[in-house]
């Protein structure tokens, strides 16, 4: 296909390419299949599930054929791979697999800087799913009906935003059956001290108690208002800070451990009628103020993660093999790296945009056609929106490549390099 020209609405997708490049997915994925001979299929149809993780469509194989054209030529394939082929290639791999792909690509962006500070997001994200098998129902909400979900727990790092890692279960599974395992690959991702900020679902004694004696990382979880602890609470000596709101602390001993934990407590209101409490336990040594009026709060921007890139991946399952869904997650992984560095050299104005605004209005949005010329592959884009900061960014990109230090040829593309022209 590369000996023809080659037409269509895809071509935006290649933007990626240099992504590819400066992260390094093309290593990750031929660890990940097993298989390092640079003309094998089984690699070049982990990328594809990339891109199409990255184009937010669940299978791109059911549009007409006509229009995939640079999609299937950006894996480096003369066709689009079956779901036939799709599912046996993630059915050959483990869920332990899937995991080593996601410490690898963290270790990978921990040292490119997409990981600064030291805090760390715990969430579960439940998605709905349409399996038939007989599985426990679960909320979503508090508010919402009972339904059918697969779980997924993601650690996410609390000033850029960005994923760490996560971990899938049925929703069988306890949070703090999914949330171990997954600290422990945090710990391999980051090697410095971390603070875990969770919400009242992560506090269980099992998880206090471990997370406890974990040498690096302490935490910060609500603690439940139950009536015995209210009361205690309430005989608390507490600190005004300011008008309405005071702090103050104590140790809360688990039932059946020798250990006590610090708990942290704010109040609001003016009068005794008014009080309202709210209590945390932590490790921390911080201030009690910052960690409930500052740390905490900023815990919501996990939901700003979700809100924007849940269509990359984790939006909806159509199955509860773990082995495939964690496979398919993983990709999405991939392709949420790629997209938050594209998106860090787009417009100002575009970089507000989520993934489904990009892979609509940039990578399946843009006219454009593909020719070879020598070693390289030209990606012509017309009428691409800011024009002008696009060929900055992206025109002469094998000089560029390599002014970074990078290896211009692509390896999927048999060792072609890519430039791109704005017309």
């Amino acid at each position: 296909m590369l000996a023809e020209k080659i037409s269509g609405t895809l071509v935006g997708l290649w933007l990626l390419v240099p992504e590819h490049l400066r992260l390094g997915s093309w290593d990750l994925l031929t660890a990940w299949s097993g298989i390092h001979d640079p003309n094998r299929l089984e690699p070049r149809f982990a990328l594809q599930l990339v891109h199409e993780s990255a184009l937010c469509l669940a299978g791109i194989r059911q549009k007409r054929s006509l229009r995939l054209k640079g999609f299937e030529t950006l894996n480096g394939l003369p066709f689009v791979a079956t779901d036939a082929s799709i599912h046996h290639l993630l059915d050959r791999h483990t869920v332990a697999e899937a995991e080593s792909l996601q410490l690898a690509l963290g270790q990978l962006r921990f040292a490119q800087g997409d990981y600064p500070g030291d805090l760390v997001l715990l969430d579960p994200h439940r998605i709905q799913t349409w399996t038939q098998r007989n599985v426990p129902l679960n909320k979503p909400k508090k508010t919402a009906a009972t339904r059918k979900t697969l779980q997924t727990f993601f650690a996410v790092n609390g000033k850029s935003g960005q994923p760490i890692g996560c971990g899938l279960g049925s929703s069988a599974v306890t949070i703090t059956q999914a949330t171990l395992p997954l600290v422990e690959r945090l710990s391999a991702i980051l090697p410095g001290q971390a603070l875990l900020v969770g919400d009242g679902e992560h506090f269980t004694l099992e998880m206090l108690n471990r997370l406890a004696e974990h040498p690096r990382f302490s935490f910060l979880f609500p603690m439940p208002r139950h009536k015995a602890v209210l009361e205690e609470i309430s005989k608390l000596p507490f600190v005004p800070l300011w008008a309405g709101y005071a702090v103050a602390e104590w140790e809360y001993h688990l039932s059946d451990s020798d250990k006590a934990i610090r708990v942290v407590v704010q109040r609001t209101g003016e009068t005794v009628e008014n009080y309202v409490y709210k209590p945390f336990a932590t490790t921390s040594p911080l201030p009690a103020a910052d960690l409930m009026t500052v740390i905490f709060p900023g815990r919501w921007n996990i939901e700003a993660f979700f809100n924007t890139e849940a269509a990359l991946g984790w939006k909806r399952a159509s199955t509860l093999n773990m082995n495939i869904r964690l496979g398919r997650l993983s990709m999405g992984m991939i392709a949420q790296a790629l997209v938050y560095r594209l998106r860090q050299k787009l417009p100002e104005a575009m970089r507000s945009w989520n993934a489904e605004s990009i892979a609509k209005k940039l990578f399946s949005g843009i006219d454009g056609d593909i020719r070879v010329k020598g070693d390289t592959i030209i990606v012509t884009l017309y009428n691409a929106p800011n024009e002008a900061y696009f060929k900055e960014q992206y025109q002469n990109l094998p000089q560029k490549l390599e002014a970074e230090g990078i290896d211009p040829r692509v390896p999927w593309l048999y060792n072609f390099k890519v430039d791109f022209r704005f017309k």
